[in-house]
């Protein structure tokens, strides 16, 4: 599908005023890893040596496997039960993941992408409005506020907060709702196909995919310092 063809023809030919972003996989990634994170905490908890590997391995496996899953901390206790599977006792799990919940509410197992920051600086400074559409818990802000990313953001929307998870079109409308604009004024970018790339459009905004390990196409960018230019091209 060609994003500045197919999908522009159905939207009245405004130029753009805000752009919306992912967090997760789009701003910033758990760092070293989730399995890292894990095993550190389990550690220092005095639990034997873990294999990372592992860790990361079947955490991978739940995350996908998930269903209905609403980002409360009984959810997330699910998943390190089953990432812990088979090394550590579900009772064990139980115990530990208050440690581990609060972890990762600390900026220091968390990576932000080289290429956010020039990427936000070069669209807050062209005089677009800034916000996020994230599915995520009640951890979110705060961190954003640790990471120094919270001011160049208008409004942050996070699906614990109205109870409805991308790529859901409520959550993209309560998002529009609190900009005060029409959607087709309005790009969202993310990492996920189904969550944001189709979710955004299906709620009448643009979209983009990012795809860091892809080659640029009509709808997909592998770094975020390609949306300016891309804005340009498409809708200036």
């Amino acid at each position: 599908m060609d994003l500045t063809n197919n999908h522009s023809e159905n939207l009245a030919p405004f130029a753009l005023e805000a752009v919306l972003f992912d967090v997760g996989g789009t701003l910033m990634e758990p760092w070293p890893s989730i399995g890292h994170v894990y095993a550190e905490v389990a550690e220092g908890s005095g639990w034997k040596t873990l294999d990372i590997d592992r860790l990361n391995h079947q955490f991978e496996g739940a995350w996908k496997a998930k269903a209905d899953f609403h980002y409360s901390p009984e959810h997330w206790q699910n998943i390190v039960i089953e990432s812990f599977e088979g090394m550590v006792s579900r009772e064990a799990c139980i115990e530990l993941f208050p440690k581990l919940y609060r972890r990762f509410e600390d900026p220091d197992v968390w990576r932000i992408f080289d290429d956010v920051m020039p990427a936000l600086d070069d669209l807050a400074s062209r005089g677009f409005r800034l916000g996020i559409v994230s599915n995520w818990d009640n951890r979110l802000k705060p961190l954003l506020r640790r990471l120094k990313l919270d001011g160049f953001f208008d409004f942050v929307c996070v699906s614990c907060d109205i109870g409805f998870t991308k790529p859901s079109p409520v959550i993209f409308e309560h998002t529009i709702g609190k900009f005060g604009l029409p959607p087709e004024r309005m790009l969202h970018v993310g990492d996920q196909a189904d969550e944001d790339l189709k979710g955004a459009r299906n709620a009448g905004l643009h979209s983009l995919l990012l795809d860091r390990n892809a080659q640029c196409g009509t709808e997909v960018i592998d770094r975020l310092t390609e949306l300016s230019p891309r804005i340009t091209e498409a809708w200036i």
